[in-house]
């Protein structure tokens, strides 16, 4: 099949490619019981990506993200970002964790990426139906109760999903460490409709 990847030179100009297919998770045979069948999902990863390196070309991309925005979203599987915002490879820096939580490593991940590598804009994105909706502190008590130690991580558990979206930007605009604080925005994706509402920061 043919794939277009965009050239990091301005302006840009769209190159071809010819590649193998590569299977999908919906593609994946499996056993009466559910697991995949002929080797890990891990195995199938790397088949995949020896399938991809034979037909790679090097972009020769700069490391700097060619639009200089960062965005922080939750890890959960519905979210395809770069397709939801129309982004290409290079485009920017993706931060990703259960419930696009603003947390210290966030933060961290954004100051190296603002300081280092010339970002200027955050945009951050919660989701509907979120998995974290549905947990409490308590999860980390029932860690600790199984395995003996209690995690030194909070669980970032929200049951607002608007209000969390503005707790994830205020955290973002106070931080000391982060240079570029006035291009930050907070969304929510619905997983139904693929839309992207935004969330008042003074509501």
């Amino acid at each position: 099949m043919t794939f277009f990847v965009p050239s990091h030179s301005r302006p840009r100009t769209l190159v071809t490619s010819t590649v193998m297919d590569m299977t999908t998770s919906a593609s994946v045979p499996t056993d009466p019981d559910g697991a995949t069948t002929g080797g890990t999902v891990t195995d199938r990863l790397v088949e995949a990506n020896q399938r991809y390196a034979a037909a790679f070309t090097d972009p020769g991309m700069d490391a700097r993200p060619v639009l200089r925005v960062a965005v922080v979203a939750c890890m959960d599987a519905r979210l395809d970002l770069h397709a939801a915002l129309g982004l290409e490879l290079g485009d920017c820096h993706t931060i990703r964790n259960a419930g696009g939580v603003v947390t210290d490593d966030v933060i961290r991940s954004l100051t190296i990426s603002q300081r280092k590598l010339g970002t200027r804009s955050v945009v951050l994105i919660h989701h509907t139906g979120c998995g974290l909706e549905s947990l409490t502190e308590d999860f980390r008590t029932e860690l600790e109760l199984e395995v003996g130690q209690r995690p030194a991580w909070a669980v970032e558990s929200f049951s607002d999903v608007d209000q969390d979206v503005r707790q994830s930007m205020q955290r973002v605009r106070t931080s000391p460490f982060l240079q570029h604080t006035d291009d930050v925005r907070g969304f929510v994706f619905d997983v139904r409709t693929g839309l992207l509402r935004e969330v008042d920061p003074a509501s």
